[in-house]
């Protein structure tokens, strides 16, 4: 025992040492915090030791702070509790949620405080508030504990060492991400921490965001992307001076971004009792269709219509970004619902999901949109076992919003219905589609029902183009898949042999010709654009004129940099869009009468859902919904306040996302 406690004063004396045995040790629990998986953590280390050995120096390199204070014991153990908290944090948020913990999450205090409420119950809150207190305590005890300081630091070999470090750190993962060890692109946040290690990502997610400034940025450059004479003849572009478009024989355009919608066959080793998308096939066979690539895999909705929607690539921005959190929150953004809005298009956003989800309500409005009719705004949702709003609900609101205006519409719709987690144990009775083949028992009954929401939505895809077929306008409407399944997917295990293609089909009900081609989801809105002869916007002419040039590509991310964080550039130096006076819901929320019976009041009007709440000055007061033309109160108020009384919509979260008048 003796010599053992020998051997350890010697070890520990060794500071640099200690400190990367301390970062193996802590790379160890994070990731088993994140894999919920010793086993799996160990795994990660032994089959993945590049990326392992990457993610460890992160640590080690924080943790080296330490050599240069007198209590270095204390400040390592101080900074590992940082590293700690990030895996225990992680650990619990994907207990909860299939996206892992990331910077974004931190951007403020109310969204900080919108998770707790999100994926902690009251007694967990309070369990985590007096975890937290007895670790101060616990702080205080070891710093007198872990002793005793340092007599002298020496600075200058700390500095050395320290910077020794850095420059092995730097360069280990600068390497790794040159030979491709580490990804630098993130198509799905989950996946990414998992293949990449959850130091790394978190990093990387933190300091790589936005677009980078291109290479010799300047206004010759970005004007110089359009021909002379394209855009005007200074080279500048003013919205309004290509709206000359009669749109009378143009159609309404529907664009059905449908949660996780692909072929479940493409899986090789599953196999099923009947084909779970009969109508989408029959589709595709007899409709303009093909592969659809998206900037995501298993989750990222928000990226893949942001792509559609706006003609900009997802993959310029940092890894696993979303503008939608970020730069599209407070700045607006040419996009295809302004550029038909110049033309006389009515634009509307559909989504059977929490309206405030990936800020929406927010965004829409910098992308242009008239409307906005989420979940909160919807009659009679039936939701799928695993809570979520069925698609059948969105015919009728797209009815709805191609009747609320006289003109022609544009509606981007977003579904929800196929969205996981899915379970790895039997969840459905006597389902439609059966799995008659998977690899294990826990894949049977997670594809079971992913396939059996594919054959719903597909039935849902019948219904709604029924309904459109006999609908007296000109409608265009474009299908497609947002990504794939968060199945855990591999290449190997698609005959696709890509995670990041979909299919797609554009269908119309005036028999729009057939044309096959396989496309990319920031490209698609400009392609349909062509064919039905629009060529507003300076983002669609650029995809229109110029994805035969040699820099395409190159040349929308400097676009895409001029407008959303450069100089503008493109238009004349100041951003000529403003964001929309959106609307939510397409039929007004009215109140007609508020009734007195007895001591309780009623408010009557039109157009309430179950999200409807009686406010008082901007406070939501308990109510109770009695159906669509009715809401009682179910708490006092003062006589005098009564007529001041209004209803608003309110998420789940508390957020109120519009008041009556």
């Amino acid at each position: 025992m003796s010599k053992l406690k020998e051997r350890y004063k010697q070890i520990s004396s060794h500071h640099v040492l200690m400190l990367f045995i301390n970062a193996v040790v802590l790379n160890l629990i994070i990731e088993t915090l994140g894999r919920h998986s010793l086993i799996d953590s160990v795994l990660f280390m032994v089959q993945h030791p590049l990326v392992f050995l990457c993610n460890t120096l992160l640590i080690f390199m924080v943790l080296s702070i330490a050599l240069f204070f007198r209590r270095r014991r204390f400040v390592a153990m101080l900074l590992s509790l940082l590293w700690l908290a990030l895996g225990i944090t992680n650990g619990v948020i994907l207990s909860n949620r299939m996206t892992p913990f990331n910077v974004k999450d931190m951007s403020n205090l109310s969204e900080g405080l919108s998770i707790l409420t999100n994926y902690f119950s009251t007694k967990t809150l309070v369990i985590i508030c007096i975890a937290m207190a007895a670790l101060i305590a616990l702080i205080v005890v070891l710093y007198k504990v872990l002793g005793p300081m340092e007599k002298k630091v020496d600075y200058r070999k700390s500095a050395v060492t320290f910077v020794l470090i850095v420059l092995i750190t730097v360069g280990s993962i600068s390497g790794g991400m040159h030979i491709g060890v580490l990804d630098t692109f993130f198509g799905n946040l989950a996946y990414a921490y998992r293949d990449n290690g959850v130091p790394y990502s978190f990093l990387i997610t933190w300091l790589k965001t936005g677009i980078d400034k291109p290479k010799g940025y300047s206004e010759e450059m970005i004007t110089g992307l359009f021909d002379k004479g394209e855009l005007g003849d200074d080279g500048i572009y003013t919205p309004g001076e290509d709206a000359d478009i009669d749109t009378k024989d143009k159609p309404n355009i529907i664009f059905l971004q449908m949660e996780s919608f692909v072929d479940p066959t493409i899986v090789k080793d599953v196999e099923y009792s009947e084909d779970p998308i009969p109508f989408f096939r029959k589709m595709m066979r007899s409709n303009t269709s093909g592969y659809i690539t998206v900037p995501a895999v298993g989750a990222g909705t928000a990226n893949v219509e942001f792509e559609a929607m706006t003609g900009i690539s997802a993959r310029f921005f940092g890894p696993g970004e979303y503008p939608h959190k970020s730069v599209l929150t407070e700045k607006t953004c040419e996009s295809i619902p302004y550029d038909l809005k110049q033309i006389g298009y009515t634009t509307h956003a559909i989504h059977n999901h929490r309206g405030a989800f990936y800020n929406r309500n927010i965004v829409f409005k910098n992308l242009g949109f008239d409307t906005f009719t989420c979940l909160e705004y919807m009659h009679d949702v039936v939701k799928t076992p695993k809570n979520w709003a069925k698609d059948g609900v969105l015919t009728e609101n797209i009815i709805d919003a191609l009747d609320s205006s006289k003109g022609k519409d544009y509606i981007y719709t977003i579904s929800v219905q196929g969205h996981g987690k899915y379970p790895d144990e039997e969840v459905l009775t006597d389902p439609q589609i059966k799995v008659t083949k998977a690899p294990t028992e826990e894949k049977k009954w997670a594809y079971e029902y992913f396939a059996n929401q594919m054959y719903e939505m597909d039935i849902f895809l019948k219904d709604l183009t029924k309904t459109l077929k006999n609908y007296d306008e000109d409608i265009v409407l474009v299908i497609y898949g947002d990504h794939l399944p968060a199945l855990d997917m591999t290449e190997e295990e698609l005959k696709t042999g890509d995670l990041y293609k979909t299919q797609y089909v554009i269908w119309s009900n005036y028999g729009l010709r057939m044309r096959d081609r396989d496309t990319y989801s920031y490209e698609i809105g400009p392609q349909l654009l062509k064919r039905l002869g629009i060529d507003t916007g300076m983002l669609n002419k650029y995809h229109q004129n110029h994805s035969k040039d040699k820099n395409y590509k190159k040349g929308l991310e400097a676009l895409s940099y001029d407008i959303l964080y450069g100089k503008e550039y493109i238009y004349g130096g100041k951003n000529p869009y403003e964001p929309s006076d959106m609307k939510m819901g397409v039929k007004p929320i009215k109140i007609d009468e508020i009734v007195q019976i007895g001591d309780k009041y009623y408010i009557k009007g039109q157009n309430f859902t179950e999200f409807s709440k009686i406010s008082l000055d901007g406070e939501v007061l308990k109510t109770v919904y009695l159906g669509p033309n009715i809401l009682a109160l179910n708490e006092e108020v003062n006589p005098d306040d009564v007529d001041k009384m209004k209803v608003s919509q309110v998420e789940k979260n508390k957020e109120i996302l519009s008041t009556t008048e």
